[in-house]
């Protein structure tokens, strides 16, 4: 290989670079973190882990090493289930107007419906998220998805954080949402109502992006069922 012999041992006794040294550490913390996530983070997620932990390190880079360590994120494309939003009950305004930022909990929450594929057939959850903790406040569950599952969720919410002021209450225009029953909840709990535009799923980002996570990290991957899911309002959801 026209390598000297003297060369050679000098190689072999030279001491790993401070680049090097990094770089293989770098290797084992994303190694590290891909594994405690069951193989289900990316480099986006992975790289705020890192720096959660005081490690300094762009997201391209974190992605360069995961492609070169074969480290591939295995969960699975979302869908996006629909709203049934054709009805004449009154909708309101959109107030929060993708405005995804509060000051202080109890401000704005967000509430969102989701379709969760069991074994026994479809399961309903309904979740009312606080936008300044994202942390879920109150949620249920049923087999059928009525307007008692999001005011039991609601009722939930209220009754866990017992807000003092007013709370801009966001949802999108789905017929339990505008219901009657629902509307004058929010009125007993001083809530002023907001909803997102027909047809605009990114109105209610901030949730439906936490039921995606939730049913992509853990549910789709637990979940090994054949052929095609039906929608229980007619369309097909998805293949599993």
């Amino acid at each position: 290989m026209n390598v000297s012999r003297s060369g050679y041992y000098q190689w072999t006794r030279r001491q790993e670079s401070e680049r090097k040294k990094r770089r293989r550490e770098l290797e084992q913390q994303i190694s590290r973190i891909f594994v405690d996530s069951r193989r289900l983070y990316g480099s986006p997620k992975i790289t705020q882990v890192l720096r959660q932990q005081g490690v300094r390190v762009s997201e391209k880079t974190v992605a360069r090493i995961m492609k070169e360590l074969g480290l591939k994120s295995r969960t699975v494309k979302k869908y996006k289930a629909t709203t049934n939003s054709k009805h004449h009950l009154p909708v309101h305004d959109n107030v929060l107007n993708q405005q995804f930022t509060a000051q202080a909990p109890n401000q704005v929450w967000m509430a969102d419906i989701t379709y969760v594929p069991t074994d026994e057939g479809w399961l309903y959850v309904a979740s009312v998220m606080d936008l300044y903790t994202r942390k879920i406040v109150g949620w249920h569950a049923g087999e059928r998805m009525t307007k008692e599952l999001v005011l039991q969720a609601l009722d939930q919410a209220y009754n866990r954080q017992r807000p003092k002021g007013e709370v801009l209450h966001h949802s999108d225009r789905g017929s339990q949402y505008a219901s009657h029953e629902y509307q004058k909840r929010l009125l007993k709990y001083g809530m002023k109502g907001s909803m997102s535009r027909k047809g605009n799923c990114y109105d209610n980002a901030c949730i439906e992006s936490f039921h995606s996570i939730l049913k992509k990290e853990l549910v789709y991957l637990e979940t090994r069922l054949s052929g095609k899911v039906q929608d229980p309002q007619g369309s097909a959801k998805q293949d599993f």
